[in-house]
């Protein structure tokens, strides 16, 4: 069992954040998921027909994540919100990238509700997982790079576990130790925003999205939400 905690200090600064944690157990992540596949190509033939565009930075579902950036010192306009990156390369490209079956269907759920969204192979997560402020002493190693340690800048909101950063910049980038291959078992998917009285209704549609894509391909699954009225969940 995982709990996943709020800490006061960051529902104090964002009171109307709530998180989606989506749990996958059982989850068989090399076979064929058609759902997701069909959800990336609609997705992908929408945007070449001019039927829909992803989000970006004029979007009040990405200004948000931007004006939460600065408040913590981080230029959004340098290292971009996931959800934020990820619509600009599928509008620049046409695609979006093919990692795994997993990661494909939370890509295209964050990218078609406008929402950031990651995930962590909680079969690498270390005790329990904090959404808090650093405090400058902390390491993280980014996916796809093994060999880098980095230090988040004290006051940077993380997501962080007992043996270090699972996610600097808030959602910016995941870490290598706790990504999500093929192979991973359990994991725990995340689907975010900071404005839950406009958005939440957005947030929860997706979560139930990203379940329904998940279920076909997994033992059990389940939704939780986090948030300044239940600050801690156990996964």
């Amino acid at each position: 069992m995982t709990d996943f905690r709020l800490a006061p200090a960051v529902a104090d600064a964002f009171p109307d954040t709530l998180v989606a944690v989506v749990t996958a157990t059982g989850l068989r992540g090399r076979e064929d998921w058609p759902g997701t596949t069909a959800a990336l190509e609609a997705l992908e033939q929408e945007l070449a027909a001019g039927a829909w565009q992803p989000a970006d930075e004029a979007d009040p579902r990405i200004e948000v994540w931007h004006a939460a950036y600065r408040s913590f010192g981080t230029n959004p306009r340098r290292i971009r919100p996931s959800v934020d990156a990820l619509g600009r390369r599928l509008a620049k490209k046409g695609a979006l990238p093919r990692i795994n079956q997993p990661v494909d269907s939370y890509n295209a759920v964050s990218v078609r509700h406008g929402l950031p969204a990651g995930a962590f192979d909680l079969g690498r997560v270390s005790g329990d997982v904090d959404i808090r402020h650093a405090d400058g002493s902390e390491e993280f190693t980014p996916l796809g790079e093994p060999g880098t340690v980095e230090n988040p800048k004290p006051g940077e909101i993380i997501y962080a576990d007992a043996d270090g950063v699972l996610t600097r910049h808030w959602n910016h980038r995941d870490a290598h130790r706790t990504r999500v291959t093929e192979d991973s078992t359990q994991v725990a998917f995340i689907l975010e925003t900071l404005h839950a009285t406009r958005d939440g209704h957005l947030l929860k549609a997706a979560a139930e999205e990203l379940q329904e894509l998940l279920t076909p391909h997994a033992q059990q699954t389940a939704v939780h939400h986090l948030g300044p009225a239940q600050p801690r969940i156990t996964v």
